[in-house]
């Protein structure tokens, strides 16, 4: 299994200078070129502490599933649905480790956090069958699927899914992506606070993370970097303004984010 991480990087100038590469013993191993398409070394090494952390990848968009999982369709009394639900996150959206996940302007209700695992794309995907979709996953990531959620249903004629989970910083993402991801035996776990909050099985998915890949690949095309969040399960809730959120993959590691104490500006 591989780490791969994007970053920016202090030149001697003090500009920050994107980059990615992999993680080996500790250390950030850099390559150049395309990390979705033979990406080769530059000879490189560096610390940890001499980077930041971005996202792991640049997705063209988030596609989000609902419902995806046993135990949270039994609470919510929901059948389990025959194909994928989902709704996509903006590419602007999206938020890397350490970024601050920003209040909506005008917007005073819940938000909320829905810890959850990612399906990073690697290639070019269209009507794959199950059998081909491992051919088509570069890895898997952590993902933060924040939702303003007192908008869902602000508009009783029409249920705003799109817009109260695709505002800016809203699509959190990393702290890696891993090649490879014993899924059906790691847990995703939230803390809120350092109190936790989620802590549930990734084998209660309703539809494995190729079954997801397959299907959705007949629905819409997707490209290198896209992102499908799986869903969450049990235990999510509300941030307050201040709060710390880190969603943990064993194998992939911890996401943290703070939630803005201030309106986002208009």
């Amino acid at each position: 299994m591989s780490l791969w991480i994007r970053y920016t990087r202090a030149t001697a100038k003090g500009e920050g200078r994107a980059g990615f590469g992999m993680l080996e013993n500790g250390r950030v191993v850099e390559y150049e070129g395309d990390m979705f398409a033979s990406p080769h070394r530059t000879g490189q090494v560096f610390d940890l502490d001499d980077i930041s952390l971005t996202s792991p990848c640049v997705p063209s968009r988030i596609v989000a599933l609902w419902n995806n999982f046993h135990a949270l369709s039994a609470k919510l009394g929901k059948a389990l649905p025959a194909h994928p639900l989902f709704l996509i996150k903006p590419s602007t959206s999206l938020a890397g480790p350490g970024d601050t996940i920003l209040r909506p302007a005008g917007y005073g209700g819940k938000i909320v956090y829905e810890g959850e695992l990612g399906i990073v794309i690697g290639k070019r995907c269209s009507n794959v069958s199950i059998e081909e979709a491992a051919d088509y996953v570069f890895g898997y990531t952590v993902v933060n699927d924040v939702t303003a959620a007192e908008l869902l249903f602000e508009d009783a004629n029409f249920p705003q899914w799109c817009r109260a989970k695709g505002y800016d910083t809203f699509g959190c993402i990393g702290p890696a992506i891993a090649t490879a991801l014993d899924w059906q035996n790691a847990h995703v776990v939230t803390t809120l606070d350092g109190v936790e909050r989620q802590n549930y099985p990734l084998a209660d998915m309703a539809f494995s993370p190729l079954e997801q890949v397959s299907l959705i690949s007949r629905d819409m095309t997707l490209l290198p970097g896209d992102v499908i969040a799986c869903g969450t399960s049990l235990g999510v809730g509300s941030m307050r303004d201040g709060a710390t959120v880190e969603v943990s993959i064993e194998g992939i590691g911890t996401l943290t984010n703070h939630v803005s104490e201030v309106l986002a500006k208009t």
